[in-house]
């Protein structure tokens, strides 16, 4: 009895150690590359502003007695913007212009004294040597008609100085001195923003210029103008970030700008991708292994894992860029890359949209 009660318990332990299976499948999120996917084109805001943009400051020191123009006026180059007194380079002009006559009238005097000595000389009347001694003074009142004349040039000049004029056509953007102030010269009176060549000026982010390159067409709209879109494209790429919002700075010029087009207008400005297969995928999909930058493709059917090596841009705030390596319908492993083996058969679990 106790020989077949032992036997029962052996069979029924046989019976329960089954053949060992293998371990469930691992659930893995994944995300699918396709549309939901699909890196959308970049879109950075910026401001229109000129290309060409100069403060406008009178070349002496003065104070102003009459400014001409307002803020908004539009002047034409060469217009008079503002005026300094001109009272003392008046009388500066006036004592050189005296002072270039009386130089003059040094040099025909050395010029009529030279006439007779050399017909003296000619005569055996006086030496060679008082000869030369004349030549040398008309030489010198020559020398002092030449000194006389430039300087009444530079008065000149500076009696123009303290007339203010446009170098170029444009728009005044600022005003910076009023009548009755007293300036130093170079000092930035107005300010004049030409209207024939705007552009947006961009503040980029380092994680949205990667895409970005010279003569790259972009899409422009205005905040103020949604319905209106504008045809640009990059005309300069900062080389180096700003030392103090750690920004790159672009502008987009603008090529069909019309009467709408305002300096200080807020712009949003579209940079198309250069492909269409290009992906978003999440960052934690990317990963590196081998010195390589992979991610974890899963095989429908059977549900195993493969590295896949890919070709990645830039890493933005929503994920990572891949632009190499990857087809559309394939599905990427999202997150806990780091603990997969290749050949290992997981779960695929579809990740939420947000």
């Amino acid at each position: 009895m106790k020989v077949f009660l032992t036997m029962s318990l052996l069979l029924l332990g046989a019976c329960q150690q089954e053949v060992a299976t293998s371990p469930k499948p691992r659930p893995a999120e994944v995300v699918e590359v396709g549309e939901q996917t699909r890196a959308a084109p970049t879109v950075l805001v910026g401001e229109v502003r000129s290309r060409y943009e100069s403060g406008q400051g009178f070349r002496i020191a003065g104070k102003i007695v009459q400014r001409l123009v307002e803020r908004g006026s539009l002047v034409r180059k060469g217009q008079v913007l503002a005026r300094l007194d001109d009272t003392d380079t008046s009388l500066s002009a006036r004592a050189v212009q005296a002072e270039l006559r009386v130089a003059e009238a040094d040099l025909a005097l050395a010029q009529a004294e030279l006439d007779r000595q050399r017909r003296l000389f000619e005569r055996k009347f006086v030496s060679g040597q008082a000869l030369d001694i004349q030549e040398a003074k008309f030489k010198s009142a020559q020398a002092r008609v030449k000194q006389a004349g430039a300087e009444a040039a530079v008065s000149g000049n500076q009696s123009r100085y303290t007339q203010l004029q446009a170098d170029r056509d444009g728009v005044v953007t600022e005003i910076r001195a009023e009548p009755g102030q007293v300036v130093e010269a170079g000092e930035v009176v107005v300010r004049i923003a030409a209207t024939d060549s705007l552009e947006v000026a961009i503040s980029a982010p380092e994680s949205h210029i990667g895409g970005v390159a010279v003569g790259a067409a972009a899409e422009v709209r205005l905040w103020a103008l949604p319905n209106k879109t504008y045809r640009g494209s990059v005309r300069e790429v900062a080389p180096a970030a700003d030392s103090v919002t750690r920004t790159f700075q672009l502008r987009v010029a603008l090529a069909d700008a019309d009467a709408g087009v305002h300096l200080g207008m807020t712009a949003g400005v579209r940079f198309d991708a250069a492909t269409d297969q290009v992906w978003l995928l999440p960052s934690t999909a990317v990963t590196q292994r081998d010195g390589r930058t992979v991610v974890w493709v899963v095989e429908p059917a059977t549900g195993a894992v493969a590295p896949r090596p890919v070709q990645t841009g830039p890493f933005r705030e929503d994920g990572t860029i891949v632009s190499q390596g990857l087809q559309g319908g394939e599905l990427v492993v999202a997150v806990g890359t780091q603990t997969l083996v290749p050949g290992q058969i997981v779960l695929p679990v579809s990740r939420e949209r947000p």
